[in-house]
């Protein structure tokens, strides 16, 4: 069977591959030696805690590589990005998500009282979006990016933790289109974008992603109004008073996606599994159609394209409970939808590992190139034990079992 050894051999190239862009050999030295503490020390993770449980820790040495070093974290992520893609396969999306880091004080960076899906309301906490590279085999975070609540941006906070003049204050969703441009500035492999409602809700995200010529499969409110047949424009009337209308008027008011899924005949609804899970096949009832989004030509904006609405009404719910919009192409398959639409899973499973093994959010510093030193020392512990699960998972399959001490 598969040693210590051999895994500890594992670690050390993978440490050797992923750590080259940090420089000089002590930095290197002190990542491999926090990753190592990520790895294989059990309880809080902070620095302190780790070098006291580590044989080779320095607790001086490790708070300087991570807080004060002036390391780019950004070389590193997408190193770890293109090792990731190269692990895993076949590709399928590019799942946009964020998640809460609770914290009881007030100084560290970014953090105030918030909303955090994590907690599921308002609390003290730091709050990062993410990009996460998901397949069938699993899911491995790309980047992630702290949302600064304005307040932060002020120039004593500003300057008392670090953050680099060019920060601007951004929106979540904003946030998450960054992440993808700096993605296909890394030319990681083009997925199909799934997000929940938080950001497909917004027409600016939908129309962000369709002009970088990204198709999505993404979350919105039951609320969210379409269109269900072609739009007609009616040409303006000229008034008696005011300025002239110059906007073509649309003929046929909209109709709220849960108002559209109610009236399909129960025949329409379609049982499909898309994944086997612990307990069983994940199986529900679906069904979708084309449709036209409303909200931006009658704000002002674009008329968006024909997109798809997915809806999904469980046999025990007395009305559809989810709804989806996408731009995949019109003959696409419910199952393909589906399985787009339900990927994001993989996330969530991968917030709480990041989390509760690996202390994601155990970081007790303060500064703006501390968390992000943090998060990237944590993003590489997660990305090896990824690589030694797929490990495991093909010895398994072809039944072949590393020698004693083989890599």
């Amino acid at each position: 069977m598969d040693t210590v050894g051999a895994q500890r051999e594992r670690l050390k190239g993978f440490l050797d591959k992923t750590l080259v862009p940090l420089g000089r050999s002590e930095r290197r030295r002190w990542g491999g030696t926090y990753i190592r503490g990520l790895l294989a020390t059990g309880g809080h993770k902070a620095t302190a805690s780790m070098a006291a449980r580590m044989p080779d820790g320095n607790v001086q040495a490790m708070q300087q590589f991570i807080g004060q070093s002036p390391w780019p974290w950004e070389p590193v992520r997408q190193g770890l990005a293109h090792q990731m893609v190269e692990a895993l396969h076949p590709m399928a999306a590019w799942v946009v998500d964020d998640t809460g880091f609770p914290k009881k004080g007030s100084h560290s960076v970014g953090v105030a009282r918030q909303y955090s899906g994590t907690l599921g309301k308002i609390g003290n906490c730091q709050v990062a979006v993410s990009l996460h590279y998901a397949t069938d085999d699993g899911a491995a975070p790309l980047d992630f990016a702290l949302y600064l609540p304005e307040e932060w941006l002020e120039e004593k906070r500003r300057r008392a933790a670090g953050i680099p003049a060019e920060v601007t204050f951004q929106t979540k969703w904003a946030l998450a289109l960054a992440l993808i441009d700096r993605a296909l500035a890394w030319e990681v492999p083009r997925g199909v974008v799934s997000a929940d409602a938080a950001y497909g809700n917004t027409t600016e995200f939908r129309t962000g992603l369709a002009e970088r010529k990204l198709l999505f499969v993404v979350g919105i409110q039951n609320t969210t109004t379409v269109w269900t047949e072609p739009v007609k424009l009616v040409a303006p009337s000229r008034g008696r008073r005011g300025r002239p209308r110059t906007k073509p008027l649309v003929a046929g008011a909209p109709i709220s996606v849960a108002g559209v899924s109610q009236s399909w005949p129960k025949e329409r609804w379609q049982y499909v599994t898309w994944r086997e899970g612990t307990k069983g096949p994940m199986t529900s009832r679906f069904a979708a159609t084309r449709v036209l989004p409303s909200h931006s030509y009658q704000h002002g904006g674009p008329k968006e394209e024909v997109l798809w609405l997915l809806a999904e009404w469980p046999e025990e719910e007395g009305a559809p409970t989810k709804f989806w919009l996408a731009n995949l192409p019109e003959d696409a398959s419910l199952l393909t939808l589906v399985r787009l639409a339900k990927i994001r899973w993989w996330i969530e499973q991968g917030y709480q590992q990041l989390k509760d093994e690996l202390g994601l959010d155990h970081y007790e510093g303060r500064t703006w190139q501390g968390w992000h030193h943090h998060v990237t020392m944590t993003m590489l512990a997660f990305g090896f034990l990824i690589l030694e699960r797929l490990h495991i998972k093909k010895n398994f399959r072809t039944g072949l079992v590393p020698a004693e001490g083989a890599a």
